[in-house]
C-alpha cells in the first residue's frame, strides 16, 4: 500500500495508546463502552447487556474474500469475528455467534497473535467484526500487536450501536469505520432488534466516525481502502429499514462523498425464519433493492457498492 502508515502507530510512539488501554479497562468497572451504557462491572466478571465479561470471545478469524472489493483486495480482509453482540436482531444470520455465544474467551495477547498471523498471511487489513462490546480488549490487543510489528489498517465493522465514549478511545486508532445503518425509525428498531434509540445513537456515532476519519480514501494504485467511513445498509422487506431517510441523512449531514454499500441479500433467519415477523418473514424482492438504490442516488450519494 503506497506510503501507508496506520493511525495507531503515532499513538503507540507517544504513549497515548497505552493510556487508552488503561482508560478502557477502567470503563469496564461501570461499563459504558457501547450505546446501552448498562453500567455492569465487567472487570468483576459481571455480564453486561452484551452477555460478555472482561475478556472478548472469538468465534473465528481468517482471510475473508467476501467483503467489499476495497477491503478484500486479492488476499482477503483479515477478519476476527467476535462472539455476542449488543444488538438483538430477530433476523440475524449469524445468531449462533451473536445470540448463542459460539466461540471461546481469549486474552488480548491471543487477539494480538491472531492479528499478526493474518498480517503474515498477506491480508490487506485487520477487520474487527462486531467489536462494539469488546473495545477494551481490542485496544489492549492493538497495543501488543503494534509493538510486535503490526502495520495494517484497522477496520471497525460494527452494527452501529456505538457509544461516543468508546469512539473517543478509538480516535486515532481505527483507520476505517464500517458501521451499519440499520433503521431510520426507532419503533421498528425496538421491535426487530430490541434496542432503544437506535437511529439517534447510530447517527451520532456515524457523525463522530466521519469526524475522525473523513470520507473513504482508496489507493488508486491498489484499489484498497486506506482510511475513512464506509457505511453498510441492509435493505429490508417492506421498506422497514427506511433507506431514503438514511440516505438523506448521509448526503445532507455527513457528506455526499459517503461510500455506501446497499446490501440486497436479506433472507429470513433466526426467529424470522420460524415466527411471523411480518415482512421480515420473507426474502427481500429485487424490486425493493432496486428502489432502495434509486432512493440513495436521488438523495445525492454516488459512491455505491
Amino acid at each position: 500500500m503506497t506510503d501507508f502508515q496506520p493511525a495507531y502507530l503515532a499513538l503507540l510512539r507517544s504513549g497515548e495508546l497505552a493510556r487508552r488501554v488503561e482508560a478502557a479497562q477502567e470503563r469496564l468497572a461501570r461499563c459504558n463502552l457501547c450505546a446501552w451504557g448498562c453500567g455492569a462491572n465487567r472487570r468483576a466478571g459481571r455480564l453486561g447487556m452484551c452477555k460478555t465479561g472482561p475478556l472478548a470471545r472469538v468465534s473465528s478469524f481468517f482471510p475473508h474474500l467476501g467483503e467489499e472489493n476495497c477491503l478484500r483486495g486479492w488476499r482477503g480482509s483479515g477478519t476476527i469475528f467476535f462472539s455476542r453482540c449488543n444488538l438483538r436482531c430477530q433476523f440475524c444470520q449469524n445468531h449462533a455467534i451473536s445470540a448463542e455465544g459460539e466461540g471461546h474467551d481469549v486474552e488480548p495477547d491471543e487477539i494480538a497473535a491472531m492479528m499478526l498471523q493474518l498480517q503474515a498471511l498477506g491480508c490487506h487489513n485487520i477487520n474487527f467484526v462486531s467489536p462494539s462490546h469488546v473495545v477494551a480488549p481490542i485496544l489492549a490487543a492493538v497495543w501488543i500487536a503494534a509493538q510486535a510489528g503490526l502495520r495494517l489498517p484497522l477496520v471497525y465493522n460494527t452494527g452501529g450501536y456505538d457509544s461516543l465514549t468508546a469512539l473517543a478511545l478509538l480516535d486515532g486508532v481505527i483507520d476505517i469505520y464500517m458501521p451499519d445503518m440499520k433503521y431510520a425509525d426507532a419503533g421498528i428498531a425496538r421491535r426487530y432488534s430490541k434496542i432503544p434509540d437506535y437511529p439517534a445513537r447510530n447517527r451520532a456515532a456515524v457523525r463522530e466516525m466521519h469526524r475522525q476519519v473523513g470520507d473513504l480514501q482508496i489507493d488508486p494504485q491498489t484499489g484498497l481502502a486506506t482510511r475513512g467511513l464506509l457505511v453498510r445498509h441492509l435493505v429490508l422487506p417492506g421498506g422497514l429499514a427506511g433507506t431514503a431517510e438514511i440516505a438523506r441523512f448521509l448526503a445532507e449531514e455527513i457528506s455526499r462523498e459517503t461510500y455506501i454499500n446497499v446490501m440486497g441479500q436479506y433472507r429470513p433467519a433466526y426467529r424470522a425464519a420460524v415466527e411471523d415477523l411480518g415482512p421480515l418473514s420473507r426474502c427481500v424482492r429485487l424490486s425493493e433493492v432496486a428502489e432502495a438504490r434509486r432512493a440513495v442516488r436521488a438523495a445525492g450519494l454516488h459512491r455505491l457498492d
